[in-house]
């Protein structure tokens, strides 16, 4: 998995507490970014968390490149509607030998892992397999049409992947783009980072928040999983682990 931050909104949190000051002063919008130090600013932040007043957190927004996760996370990540995802198209991009993700259970075990790798190769024989049969009839087809031979070729290519893509698995390695604003990025760490989710989307998230608490860390100060601002909400669901938790946040700067 490779995770990175590529863009966020310039000065995220001084941004969010000028969006606060104008609900709460007298203030316009010449003057509105006037005085906003950073312990001025810090100090909005800490009243929108004290007060749970979220909106003004929405005019922050990160922007992500993802690669190395498999089209299982993907299913997942795409249920946090409030963000943009730009994902890389199995239509137009053909998967010649394709990257998997391979779940560490799976590894662990040498039997486990065999069957795992042999259902991939036998996916790619396939995939291959169909799009070949696939594409050798479109392109008569094309041909038939009219189409020149280059013409014909290609746009036959293109369509016997569209089927043969049904064969891949959830393992199959994806890359995509996803924007989300801080609101929904906190609401996605509170659901992710939880033990309680699958370990991919898991291990996505924590990344996803050690990298905006580098950038803005009083934003995010208090992201994460809901035992680390009370009670686990989970009731007899819950890990039971609430204290390692607390800890392993807490070492990249979270629930302070």
């Amino acid at each position: 998995m490779n995770v990175k931050l590529l863009a966020y909104t310039p000065d995220p949190e001084r941004t969010v507490a000028c969006a606060a000051k104008l609900c709460y002063a007298a203030a316009d919008i010449d003057t509105v970014m006037e005085g906003l130090t950073e312990e001025k600013t810090s100090s909005f932040i800490n009243m929108l968390s004290e007060l749970g007043h979220e909106s003004p957190v929405e005019h922050a927004s990160f922007t992500f490149g993802i690669e190395g996760v498999s089209r299982s996370l993907l299913a997942q990540l795409t249920r946090h509607r409030l963000a943009s995802y730009s994902v890389q198209s199995q239509r137009y991009v053909k998967e010649s030998a394709f990257e998997f993700v391979l779940p560490p259970e799976i590894e662990s075990m040498p039997e486990t892992k065999r069957e795992f790798l042999a259902a991939m190769e036998e996916d790619q024989r396939h995939y291959e397999r169909l799009a070949e049969l696939l594409q050798r009839k479109h392109e008569t087809e094309f041909l038939a049409q009219g189409l020149g031979e280059k013409e014909a070729k290609r746009k036959a290519e293109k369509k016997a992947i569209e089927d043969a893509r049904f064969v891949l698995p959830n393992a199959c390695a994806t890359k995509l783009i996803c924007t989300m604003n801080a609101r929904e990025l906190m609401n996605f760490f509170t659901h992710r980072c939880c033990n309680r989710a699958q370990w991919e989307i898991r291990a996505l998230a924590d990344e996803m928040l050690r990298q905006v608490k580098a950038v803005a860390p009083d934003l995010f100060k208090k992201a994460g999983p809901p035992c680390l601002r009370g009670s686990c909400p989970e009731g007899k669901m819950s890990c039971g682990k609430a204290n390692e938790v607390r800890e392993r946040f807490g070492k990249m700067g979270a629930g302070k």
